[in-house]
């Protein structure tokens, strides 16, 4: 069994508190993607875990032991890092048998592990390459090859895929997939990319300020976030809000804003329990549409168009309602341009609202 169990992490830097109180469970043979932007914490853990920063205060078990004092090579981990940290001067082989030899493999088994880690990676023939002679795809795989053939208990990735370009990071990505299914071992990935978290991860931690925001599996995520940030940060693209204000009349509950007065469905009602005042109501681009005429008033409002682009597989339309701006993606072959008004539906069944005062869902 390879868990890891992350208990009441902390980091502080002089008087920079980077990683506070974090709890975490990975089970065994998980791949859990940690995301946020920059400076949240995320790569900071990863470092933790892996042993190359030390602990202010918690623990960190592999395999249930605790680890805090372990170094870094005795931990039964392998990581794999955004620069690929390849010896420039040996060649790809000799790259993925050092930290073999350095660990006093025999000869044959170390050829043994090369080949085996070439095949699942398809790098055969780059073998008696040195780096500067590869892309930056295969240099990636060459990195993944070093970790794979250490056989960890642990898979550790900081941002992987992040200097490669985005057709081929796209291509890895599928790749990182397919790698996870055929080892089954427990994995944690570092990514400020949510797309990347979404299509990677079994579960995924989104951080913020050095704080878990929320844990669970992509789809949990995106459908029923814990707070406003997570409903900003996971989709793309991102969640629309508007501030507005909660009203009760004629046995309705209304969210009212500058150009909008939308009816909320009853299990929001419900929730809400009658409270009114100040709320942020949320709605993604992909659950707007141009209103018809079956969509009921209550879920309609005007707005403007601002700016249209054309995606192909669909059209982003930017408006604007009042003080709201609001993204919707449309049908593609809709024809409408700038500084046009029309009226666009919200899907009851994928509103959101949030306390303006927590920023919590409610």
């Amino acid at each position: 069994m390879a868990e890891v169990i992350v208990r009441k992490l902390n980091k502080k830097f002089d008087s920079n508190h980077v990683v506070k109180d974090v709890d975490l469970h990975i089970h065994d043979k998980e791949f859990v993607v940690f995301v946020g932007p920059s400076g949240c914490g995320k790569t900071t853990t990863l470092r933790m875990i892996a042993g190359l920063e030390a602990v202010t205060s918690g623990d960190i078990l592999i395999g249930n032991t605790v680890v805090n004092e372990v170094p870094p090579m005795d931990r039964d981990i392998a990581m794999v890092f955004q620069n690929y940290a390849l010896y420039p001067h040996m060649s790809v082989a000799s790259n993925m048998a050092f930290g073999l030899k350095m660990r006093k493999f025999d000869k044959t088994e170390i050829q043994s592990r090369i080949k085996r880690a070439a095949e699942i990676l398809d790098i055969g023939e780059l073998l008696q390459r040195k780096p500067r002679q590869l892309s930056g795809g295969q240099r990636q795989r060459v990195a993944l090859g070093r970790a794979i053939v250490r056989d960890p208990k642990v898979f550790l990735f900081d941002e992987p895929l992040s200097n490669l370009d985005a057709k081929l990071r796209v291509q890895m990505r599928v790749e990182l997939k397919k790698l996870h299914e055929r080892l089954a071992v427990t994995s944690i990935y570092v990514t400020h990319d949510q797309v990347e978290a979404m299509t990677l991860g079994d579960r995924v931690v989104v951080m913020k300020d050095g704080v878990v925001q929320q844990v669970g599996e992509p789809l949990e995520l995106y459908n029923t976030p814990a707070n406003r940030f997570v409903a900003g940060f996971i989709g793309s693209p991102a969640m629309n809000f508007a501030d507005v204000t909660l009203n009760g009349a004629n046995g309705r509950l209304w969210a009212e804003a500058p150009g909008i007065k939308i009816g909320m469905p009853e299990p929001i009602a419900s929730r809400v329990n009658g409270r009114s005042g100040k709320a942020i109501l949320g709605i993604r681009p992909e659950d707007l549409h141009v209103a018809g005429p079956a969509d009921p008033a209550e879920l309609c409002f005007e707005v403007e168009v601002e700016v249209v682009e054309q995606l192909g597989s669909e059209i982003l339309l930017d408006t604007r309602a009042g003080n709201s701006t609001f993204v919707a993606s449309v049908d593609p072959m809709l024809r409408t341009k700038v500084h046009e008004r029309l009226k666009l539906a919200m899907n009851p069944n994928r509103l959101h609202l949030f306390d303006a005062q927590t920023e919590a869902a409610i």
